[in-house]
């Protein structure tokens, strides 16, 4: 069970407006990475299941960032993941898909999940199910910042997190939609820099991508 109410993990993400994803094609300096975006003023990132060890990536982060980085875990798509990432010691779950289970499971080990959804049916049920944030996602294929301000017209009491397309040049459009957080992959993880191993590059690029989401998020 996790120490923290779920409640309060799932305040954190709200107010860092950021869940940087660390997907990448090796575990390679991921956790170096990790340091370097931290340096830059990043407080919430997640590890996919489909990075090589992840659970290995997120035991090391969570050891050596868990005062300064909430770390989860994305990718999962059923219940064994869940446990096992939260054995690793990741913090919330985030999911491609909804699945009521995956919810359960989270919420019975006291951690926020994140389900991904992308039509306003399958939005609404994830909602209904417990999903504490809802991952929208792909949210560029349905129009980006313009999609969120569309479904929250009718359903303003959703929580959304737009995820896919998500660059230092849309961040204001989408809090301007109404987003609670977005989720940010390759255009906040710079996989030339953590390929060249320029943590100081990485560092700067974090925290101009940071203070864009300071300044855009209401």
């Amino acid at each position: 069970m996790s120490a923290t109410p779920r409640n309060d993990i799932t305040k954190q993400i709200e107010t860092s407006g950021v869940v940087a994803i660390l997907r990448a094609p090796s575990d390679t300096g991921l956790v170096q990475a990790c340091h370097a975006m931290a340096a830059g003023g990043l407080r919430v990132a997640e590890v996919p299941l489909t990075t090589p060890n992840a659970l290995q990536v997120i035991s090391q982060i969570a050891d050596e960032l868990g005062d300064q980085v909430l770390i989860g875990v994305g990718s999962v798509i059923d219940t064994d993941a869940v446990k096992r990432s939260a054995d690793a010691g990741a913090r919330f779950i985030v999911s491609p898909t909804f699945k009521p289970e995956v919810i359960k499971a989270s919420h019975d080990l006291g951690l926020p999940c994140l389900p991904g959804a992308l039509t306003p049916t399958e939005i609404q049920n994830a909602w209904e199910a417990g999903g504490d944030i809802i991952k929208v996602f792909p949210a560029p294929r349905m129009g980006g910042a313009a999609y969120i301000r569309d479904l929250l017209a009718p359903l303003p009491h959703l929580k959304l997190m737009p995820t896919g397309g998500v660059t230092l040049d849309n961040v204001s459009d989408h809090f301007a939609a109404g987003a609670v957080c977005l989720g940010v992959g390759t255009s906040l993880l710079k996989l030339d820099l953590v390929q060249a191993t320029d943590w100081p590059g990485l560092t700067g690029h974090a925290r101009a991508f940071m203070a864009k989401v300071s300044s855009a998020k209401p």
